[in-house]
């Protein structure tokens, strides 16, 4: 995958590089002496090539909690792992690759895998392709790329997972971190899950909720006739909601314009957006 500048990196490029064996490095030793080998270290569109451990790969797949039904999009996908690793696990998984030796280096290493039918890349450009469709995002770039991919993933269906090597998200605050063991660079990851879009105000059965959010956090105003409650620990999860109104606790998932769920534990409460 894609990351850093060579400024940035130095002496801890080849580190990485050293740091074990990978699919990646399995791969180059099976290839023919005429298919391209990437260097640790090359210039890319927007940053240079360093690869993921394959440590961090498996930790980053777990943190999404990646099934066979998933569809993994990795951005910026290198020499291919991230995908190849997601399709070993029965997902079906794309990398955009700016880069077309690194693209077919990938092609090549699928077809040695074995997952071909379920592992695909395309020579593209991140910023101008559309990966609406995935139910995972893997990244390894610089946080100045993650926070301009930031309202893409935004505008993404409620519940998609991101994960990220190395870098975060500005004040899109992390759901989860974790560090891979048996790894030695660039081996921390970060997990955000898309969150449905709540702000502004709901009808309830007997009164309006009106919430304020940033990112997954939730906080506003309960009105029940004349009453008016604070909203305190808001929170989504995906399309899920939960929050306190005084001592009351609400937990809702949020389907378009409703939410339906529970308050007080009582199933039967719901709320449908206003105006």
């Amino acid at each position: 995958m894609k990351c850093l500048r060579k400024s940035q990196i130095a002496a801890a490029v080849f580190a990485v590089f050293l740091s074990g064996p990978t699919l990646a490095q399995n791969a180059a030793q099976e290839t023919s002496t005429d298919e391209f080998v990437p260097t640790v270290g090359q210039s890319g569109k927007d940053v240079i090539w360093v690869p993921t451990p394959q440590a961090l790969v498996d930790k980053m797949l777990d943190m999404a909690k990646l099934q066979p039904e998933d569809l993994l999009v990795d951005l910026g996908s290198g020499d291919g792992r991230t995908v190849i690793t997601a399709a070993k696990r029965g997902a079906t998984a794309r990398g955009i690759e700016y880069n077309p030796d690194m693209v077919a280096l990938s092609r090549s290493a699928a077809l040695r895998e074995g997952v071909a039918d379920k592992a695909t890349f395309e020579q593209a450009d991140i910023f101008e392709s559309d990966f609406s469709e995935a139910t995972v995002v893997t990244l390894f770039l610089l946080p100045r790329l993650n926070l301009k991919l930031q309202p893409t993933l935004l505008d993404m269906k409620p519940g998609t997972r991101v994960v990220s090597n190395s870098f975060t998200m500005g004040e899109w605050e992390p759901d989860e971190t974790a560090e891979a063991e048996g790894c030695t660079n660039y081996c921390i990851a970060y997990k955000w899950t898309v969150p449905a879009k709540v702000e502004g105000k709901w009808k309830t059965p007997d009164g309006e909720l009106e919430l304020t959010q940033k990112y997954q956090f939730v906080e506003g105003t309960l009105r029940r006739g004349t009453e008016a409650v604070p909203v305190t620990e808001g929170r989504l999860d995906g399309p899920n909601i939960r929050f306190k109104a005084g001592d009351v606790e609400y937990q809702a998932k949020v389907s378009g314009e409703k939410m339906e769920g529970s308050d007080a534990g009582q199933s039967g409460w719901s709320a449908t957006r206003a105006g």
